[in-house]
């Protein structure tokens, strides 16, 4: 029997399953992947927000990764919560000779604004991080924190990519779903341009996304798929994810990484 795409996760739990490592492995087994992890955070995180965060240490990063890529190996990695400067530095210092695509979710907020990464940690994102990426995704809030470009409009978001891709990535995927209107993203590389543009759906039970959205990548290119089909792919499935979200607790509820067998297909 062949074994599925591999893809490992390098991001922070969160206890109430809609974000972190639980949306990227809910992710990745939807679209047809074996979904593998390395905890770098353990988050104490409901539907109204983030009561605590614990980092890991650089060891545990360290060993889980090797045992993962030493033994299993990988097709294609994903990282999201990195919390700190320190692990921001293993992580790239490990991803500097994986030799397979990797996604950066450069995350820095949850969805009800607590902070998720040191501010002290931003450079080492910029200098050491991005120059790993094949893809970076990040949303309005954290291409402000990187590039100090407030995006207000399309052409915002095409200054911002220049100044994205200025640090290394490959491609940069700037997410533009808090700007008004039709939720648009700008897929670029500095040559291609690919806008991606999809319906609006009118739920607040979006926690998530942006974990889904980078992990979804992760699966495509692990697919072999290029950067332009696997980002499609994945902007297809959370723009539905996003639709089927649901309540959950008193506050943001999840995006549904399973609407796909919900809906029977």
């Amino acid at each position: 029997m062949t074994a599925p795409p591999r893809v490992l996760t390098i991001a922070g739990s969160d206890s109430g399953g809609g974000a972190g490592i639980q949306a990227d492995l809910k992710t990745m087994l939807a679209l047809g992947a074996h979904g593998m992890s390395v905890v770098t955070a353990v988050t104490a995180q409901n539907s109204v927000g983030v009561q605590g965060a614990w980092e890991l240490p650089v060891a545990a990063v360290h060993a889980q990764y090797r045992s993962v890529v030493d033994d299993i190996g990988v097709q294609a990695v994903k990282t999201g919560m990195l919390a700190s400067p320190r692990l921001v530095t293993v992580v790239a210092e490990l991803l500097a000779d994986v030799g397979v695509p990797v996604v950066v979710d450069p995350v820095s907020v949850s969805k009800h604004g607590d902070r998720l990464l040191a501010d002290d940690a931003l450079d080492a994102v910029r200098t050491r991080l991005l120059p790993r990426a094949t893809v970076t995704t990040p949303n309005l809030d954290e291409v402000a924190e990187l590039t100090g470009i407030a995006v207000t409009d399309e052409e915002g978001m095409r200054r911002a990519s220049a100044e994205l891709l200025s640090y290394g990535p490959r491609w940069v995927l700037v997410k533009g779903g808090h700007l008004p209107g039709a939720a648009v993203d700008l897929l670029t590389d500095g040559r291609e341009e690919h806008w991606l543009r999809a319906p609006r759906h009118d739920n607040r039970h979006t926690h998530g996304t942006g974990c889904t959205l980078a992990s979804a990548v992760a699966v495509g290119l692990a697919q072999g798929l290029t950067v332009p089909q696997a980002v499609r792919q994945a902007k297809e499935y959370v723009t539905e994810a996003i639709a089927a979200g649901f309540a959950l607790g008193a506050g943001i509820g999840p995006v549904d990484h399973g609407w796909r067998l919900r809906a029977g297909g």
